[in-house]
């Protein structure tokens, strides 16, 4: 019974500290940290299962190292970046006493070279999908701001066709410049297509296993 009471005296002093104002910013700046790391864990848990069973080889201890390693990574970075973020926010938004555009600019350029600074596979792949959302961001908002006209048909056939086009005339013929990751599906799609010997790896396995 005691250690209810207990239990419940600190709930309750936890719930009140939470509740209150004068708190507010400093706890916003942890719960960002911790929704960083669960959303990192989400995004890329799955997608390292996926991609490590489909084109890494060795052992189901390494593969699951593998995946485990990943997805503690960008779980890591991306609550790190949100707790920097958010804390400078906090911090620039004090000290002039009001919220500007440019505070969001500053603090993220910050923590960016802080937490994704580091050139690595994880890193990579989180910087060149952002990439693509600010092309699609800062077209929208030139529309917008007038700076070019409203277009006046569709042009997204046209955006697809040329990021298609010279997507595989890099595979083709200056593959490297591509991502380690970018370059293994593409193999599997491309290349691997063109080899076969028998019906079991033409339908139903893309290598031909070479253990007898």
């Amino acid at each position: 019974m005691g250690d209810q009471t207990i239990l419940k005296t600190l709930l309750y002093t936890v719930n009140s500290l939470l509740q209150q104002r004068r708190y507010h910013t400093m706890l916003a700046v942890l719960k960002g940290f911790r929704n960083g790391a669960v959303y990192g864990a989400k995004i890329r848990a799955p997608h390292a299962l996926v991609m490590t069973f489909l084109f890494k080889s060795g052992s189901l201890k390494e593969k699951l190292k593998t995946i485990l390693q990943a997805t503690y990574t960008h779980s890591r970075c991306l609550s790190y970046f949100v707790f920097i973020y958010k804390g400078l926010m906090a911090m620039q938004s004090q000290m002039q006493g009001k919220k500007v555009p440019l505070h969001s600019f500053i603090a993220a350029f910050i923590g960016g070279w802080l937490v994704f600074g580091e050139s690595n596979n994880i890193n990579s792949q989180i910087n060149m999908y952002l990439l693509s959302r600010i092309l699609f961001g800062l077209s929208r908002l030139a529309v917008e701001k007038g700076y070019i006209p409203q277009p006046k048909q569709d042009t997204f056939p046209i955006f697809a066709a040329m990021v298609w086009g010279i997507i595989l005339w890099l595979f083709e013929y200056h593959r490297h410049t591509l991502q380690p990751s970018l370059q293994s599906s593409m193999t599997y799609l491309y290349d691997d297509s063109n080899v076969w010997h028998d019906i079991s790896d033409f339908l139903v396995y893309n290598k031909r296993s070479t253990t007898k």
